[in-house]
């Protein structure tokens, strides 16, 4: 089966070296020479170049591809989807694009492709095991998510170093938190409601309100629902500074007669300073609690996962947990176990018979293991 991955960064790499093989013909495209060179070491892997923001290199990257990957960046991901679906691909898709993904349900169903959308660690793990909660519970009353990416090294003055795309990261701190509450909707400000969180074999961190829970606030009618991000202590605080002071607006003012948009130039400096070095280890932490009615009685399920980089192949814990969820669902989408039409978030992976248990046993297999508890209330 022919595959295109679309993006070759840090998550696209690790990507498309888990899933080149005797199952998988791939292809990488990005738009960066040097990226691609990356690859050059495996004569297994054919690169592309191609600018992934013009729709028509897309849909001319993609022709002769049986399934295709997107890895490219959030601001780019909704129309980079729309021409993958436009070509007549089946995607699945990690880039957490901000729109709403449903709005491409119409044109994934008109063209019969199967579209998995937000399917990397948290969007992704946490929404499968809702998913299948859903399925086996009577009723589901509360769902937690609490999720963090680290270096595991603290280095002033941020203690903290962006394992995906740090545009990404920055959006974390601005855009409004969705969440819900005794069954009403709330929002509220990103970094707000902080919480101190205690993890064996990584210590206390701070957890605060994110936009997370993206598609299940439609998907799920659970009263009380909440995502929260979890940094090392201190880190909310540095943010918000930032934030309020106006460094992290889109609105431009002007410099010397010249209109600077803050958010660009915080970037420039910040980005530097929050790349992982080459063998600097990091570490993904997570905490998934869903509670609810279960065979007539209250029940909280509780998910713990702690992955750390992967030293043997260089790969970071974010590049791991992300990326081998993304490939597991590409696995069951080629081995026909998924084949919903139309724009399917995570959750929907969740009820169907088997994938559960595909996706995490992939997981598990790549040393990614979700530990579960179970207690009555």
């Amino acid at each position: 089966m022919k595959v295109v991955v679309l993006g070759g960064g840090r998550v696209g790499s690790a990507m498309v070296r888990d899933l080149v093989g005797d199952e998988f013909a791939v292809t990488v495209a990005d738009a960066s020479e040097a990226t691609l060179a990356r690859f050059a070491d495996d004569g297994r892997i054919a690169r592309v170049q191609a600018d992934l923001s013009l729709p028509g290199e897309v849909r001319r990257v993609v022709a002769d591809a049986d399934l295709v990957v997107g890895a490219v960046p959030g601001d780019m991901g909704l129309e980079t989807v729309r021409a993958v679906l436009e070509a007549g691909k089946d995607i699945v898709d990690i880039s957490f694009f901000p729109e709403d993904a449903f709005a491409l349900d119409a044109l994934a169903r008109q063209r019969g492709r199967i579209a998995v959308v937000d399917c990397g660690v948290a969007p992704g793990c946490d929404n499968i095991i809702l998913g299948n909660l859903q399925a086996r519970m009577e009723r589901v009353e509360r769902f937690v998510c609490y999720v963090g990416g680290l270096p595991v090294v603290r280095t002033w003055p941020w203690e903290y170093k962006a394992p995906f795309s740090p545009i990404d990261v920055l959006a974390e701190y601005t855009r409004p938190a969705r969440y819900r509450v005794h069954g009403e909707p709330v929002v509220m400000p990103a970094l707000s409601e902080p919480e101190l969180i205690d993890f064996p074999g990584v210590g206390t961190l701070e957890a605060f309100n994110t936009d997370g829970l993206r598609s299940i606030l439609a998907t799920c009618d659970a009263p009380s629902m909440v995502e929260k991000t979890m940094r090392y202590p201190g880190h909310i605080e540095k943010m918000r500074v930032l934030r309020e002071a106006g460094f992290l607006s889109t609105l431009p003012v002007l410099v010397d007669g010249v209109p600077v948009r803050p958010l660009d130039l915080t970037a420039k400096l910040l980005f530097p300073a929050w790349q992982l070095g080459p063998g600097e280890e990091d570490l993904t932490v997570m905490r998934v609690i869903v509670e609810g009615l279960e065979s007539g009685r209250r029940v909280r399920r509780t998910y713990d996962m702690l992955d750390r980089y992967d030293a043997a192949t260089g790969t970071t814990s974010m590049a791991r947990t992300t990326g081998y969820t993304c490939t597991a669902a590409v696995r069951a989408v080629a081995r026909g176990l998924y084949t919903r039409k139309g724009i399917s978030p995570p959750e929907y992976l969740g009820p169907v018979p088997g994938v559960y248990e595909f996706v995490f046993g992939e997981l598990a297999a790549r040393g990614i293991v979700f530990h579960e508890t179970a207690e009555e209330l």
